[in-house]
C-alpha cells in the first residue's frame, strides 16, 4: 500500500511533468517623483517593466522582488499590490505573469548595463522612450485608466 502523503507527492510530480506551466512577474514600479522604472534586455526589442520569472520554492513576491533588485537595484517600500494576472500566449501555452504595482521604490545605486540589462532608468509618463513594448503599453493603458484589464499579456 502506497502512503497517502507519497501518493499525493507522485501524483504533483507526474502534473508538472504532463503540464508544466511557467509563471512570471511584472511590475510597474515608481518612484517618489512618480516615475516608472523601465528595462531594456539585451536578448529582446524594447523597453520593459521589470520583471522576470518566478524560481522553484520562492513565492510570487518573493520572485518579484528578487528580479527588482537584480534588474534595478531596487527595493519596494510598502508591500507590492497584486493588479492582474495575464496568459502570455506569446511566450508559450503554458506561461502566466502577475502583474503588481509598488509605488515610491527605492534605488540603491543606478543600474550598470550587463549581460541581461543594456539599460534602464525612470522615466515621466509623459516622455516614455522609444521603443516602449507593446505588452507594457498595454498595462499602463491599463493602470491609468484604472481597467479593465485583459486577459492576455
Amino acid at each position: 500500500m502506497v502512503k497517502p502523503g507519497l501518493k499525493l507527492r507522485l501524483f504533483h510530480m507526474a502534473h508538472v511533468m504532463m503540464r508544466p506551466m511557467t509563471l512570471g512577474t511584472r511590475c510597474a514600479a515608481f518612484d517618489t517623483e512618480g516615475r516608472i522604472f523601465l528595462v531594456r534586455h539585451t536578448y529582446i526589442a524594447g523597453w520593459h517593466l521589470p520583471g522576470g520569472g518566478v524560481d522553484a520554492g520562492e513565492t510570487i513576491e518573493e520572485g518579484l522582488c528578487r528580479e527588482l533588485r537584480e534588474e534595478g537595484n531596487l527595493e519596494p517600500t510598502e508591500p507590492p499590490r497584486l493588479v492582474a494576472l495575464y496568459f502570455n500566449r506569446f511566450a508559450s501555452r503554458r506561461d502566466h505573469v502577475a502583474f503588481y504595482v509598488c509605488r515610491n521604490v527605492r534605488q540603491s545605486a543606478p543600474k550598470p548595463a550587463s549581460g541581461e540589462i543594456a539599460e534602464s532608468g525612470f522615466f515621466d509618463l509623459a516622455a516614455l522612450p522609444d521603443g516602449l513594448a507593446a505588452a507594457t503599453r498595454r498595462r499602463l493603458d491599463e493602470l491609468a485608466s484604472e481597467g479593465p484589464f485583459d486577459s492576455y499579456w
